[in-house]
C-alpha cells in the first residue's frame, strides 16, 4: 500500500519530479561517461608509454638504466633467451636491441638523437614502428646502410627518402664512430619528441658501427596480457640474480606514468564528490520544496495517528523511486555515449601540442570499467538517500498545529 502511495505521490506534481530527475540523470550520465574518458587516457598513456620501445619488461645491464653509454651492454644475450623462453607465459615476444646516444648531421644540420638498432621483424612486433611508417618503407633484414628516422627530424633536417645521414656515436673502444646511412622510411609516432628523438637501423649495422660484436643494449619483453607483468617480473628477477643485470618493468621504467596511476583513483572520487555535491544541493532544495508545500498533509496524516517512522520511510520510498528512475535514464545514456563514441574517439589533434605535453593520446576512447559504474550508481543511490533523509526527518517532527496553521 505504502509503495502504491509513494508512486502516485511522486507525479503529484511532474515538473519537481523531473527538476529531481534531470539532476540525477546528469549526475550519473556525467560520472560514468567522464570516468570512463579518464579511464581511455589513461589506457592511452599506457599503450603509448609501453609501445614506444618500453614493452612490458626490460632486462639491461645494471649501470645502463643510469648511464645509458654502450660501456655498459650485455655481452651475451644469446645466454638469456632459454630462460625467457622457460619462465615467460606462453605467447610472450621479445627482441633484442642497441640503444645509445648519438649525433646525427647532414650538410645543413645537426642534432643530438638515440640510435636505436634492431631486428626490424621481431621489432615490428613490440613497438610501434612497425606500423608508424608513412613515407618509404620499414627496414628489412640484412640491410647494411638503411635508417629510418621521424617525419619531424627530417623536416627539421631538410631531407628526404635517399638522401644521406651522418650517424656518430662513441664505440666499445672510447673512440668517435660515424656511419653514413641513407633514409629508407619515414615514421610518424603520437608525439613529436619521439620524432625528433629516435633513428632506428638494422641491430647488424649498429653493432657493427660500434664494434661491440653480438652485444646489445636491452632485451625488450612484450606479454600477451597486461595483467601478468608483476608475475612475469618477479620469475625473471629470480632466475637472472647474479648476473648483474636490471629487470625493470614498464612501471619502473616508466616512473611518472605509475604515479599518474596511483593517483587516478583519487582523482575520480574528487570528481565524483564534486558531481554529487552539484546534484545533492539540487534534490535536497527541491525536496525541501516538497515537504513544505506538503505540511498540510503531513500534519493531517499525524492527527489520525500515522506515526513518524512511517512518514520518513514515505518520503524515502518516493526518493527512492525518483533515484531509481535517473539511474536508469543516466546509465543508458552513459553507456550509449561511451559505445557511440568507441567506434571513432575524440580526436584532440586541435590540442596536439598539450596532448604531447602530457603524455596522452591524440585519439581517445573510452574504457568502461565495471568498478566505476557500480561506484556512481552507489554513490548516487545511497547519498542520494541520505540527502533525503533530512527533509523526511524535517517533515516527521512537524506537529499536527503547526502544519495545520501552516501558509
Amino acid at each position: 500500500m505504502n509503495v502504491q502511495i509513494a508512486w502516485r505521490n511522486i507525479w503529484r506534481n511532474p515538473r519537481r519530479t523531473g527538476v529531481i530527475l534531470i539532476a540525477v540523470v546528469i549526475g550519473v550520465w556525467s560520472m560514468i561517461f567522464l570516468g570512463a574518458l579518464m579511464r581511455g587516457i589513461l589506457a592511452g598513456m599506457i599503450h603509448n608509454g609501453i609501445n614506444t620501445l618500453t614493452g612490458h619488461i626490460q632486462i639491461q645491464q645494471t649501470s645502463y638504466p643510469q648511464d645509458p653509454s654502450i660501456d655498459y651492454r650485455i655481452a651475451d644475450p644469446a645466454g638469456i633467451e632459454p630462460i625467457l623462453a622457460e619462465s615467460l607465459p606462453a605467447g610472450s615476444q621479445w627482441t633484442q636491441r642497441v640503444r645509445v646516444n648519438a649525433v646525427v648531421n647532414n650538410a645543413r644540420h645537426n642534432k643530438g638523437a638515440i640510435l636505436v638498432g634492431i631486428d626490424p621483424e621481431k621489432e615490428a612486433r613490440l613497438s610501434f614502428i612497425g606500423t608508424a611508417v608513412t613515407q618509404g618503407s620499414y627496414l628489412k633484414a640484412g640491410e647494411a646502410n638503411a635508417v629510418v628516422v621521424g617525419r619531424a627530424l627530417a623536416e627539421q633536417f631538410e631531407t628526404g627518402l635517399g638522401r644521406k645521414l651522418i650517424v656518430m656515436s662513441q664505440d666499445a673502444e672510447g673512440r668517435i664512430a660515424s656511419r653514413a646511412f641513407r633514409i629508407r622510411g619515414i615514421f610518424q609516432a603520437e608525439m613529436e619528441a619521439t620524432e625528433k628523438s629516435y633513428i632506428f637501423v638494422p641491430l647488424p649495422a649498429a653493432q657493427k658501427m660500434l664494434k661491440i660484436g653480438e652485444a646489445v643494449s636491452e632485451i625488450a619483453i612484450l606479454l600477451p596480457d597486461h595483467d601478468q607483468t608483476e608475475k612475469a617480473d618477479r620469475m625473471l628477477k629470480k632466475e637472472l640474480a647474479g648476473r648483474d643485470l636490471a629487470v625493470r618493468s614498464w612501471t619502473e621504467a616508466l616512473p611518472l606514468l605509475q604515479a599518474y596511476l596511483k593517483m587516478y583513483d583519487s582523482f575520480i572520487l574528487i570528481w565524483f564528490v564534486v558531481v554529487f555535491v552539484a546534484m545533492g544541493f539540487g534534490i535536497l532544495n527541491t525536496t525541501l520544496m516538497a515537504v513544505f508545500e506538503r505540511m498540510r498533509e503531513f500534519g493531517l496524516l499525524k492527527a489520525l495517528g500515522m506515526r513518524p517512522g512511517r512518514i520518513i520511510t514515505g518520503i524515502l520510498t518516493e526518493s527512492l523511486f525518483i533515484l531509481m528512475m535517473g539511474l536508469v535514464v543516466g546509465n543508458m545514456l552513459g553507456l550509449a555515449s561511451c559505445w557511440a563514441l568507441s567506434f571513432h574517439g575524440i580526436d584532440l589533434s586541435a590540442l596536439a601540442k598539450g596532448v604531447e605535453y602530457a603524455g596522452m593520446s591524440r585519439l581517445i576512447f573510452p574504457v568502461i570499467w565495471a568498478k566505476d559504474v557500480i561506484s556512481a550508481n552507489l554513490v548516487v543511490l545511497l547519498l542520494g538517500l541520505l540527502v533525503c533523509l533530512y527533509p523526511a526527518i524535517k517533515a516527521a517532527r512537524f506537529t499536527p498545529v503547526e502544519a495545520m496553521v501552516h501558509n
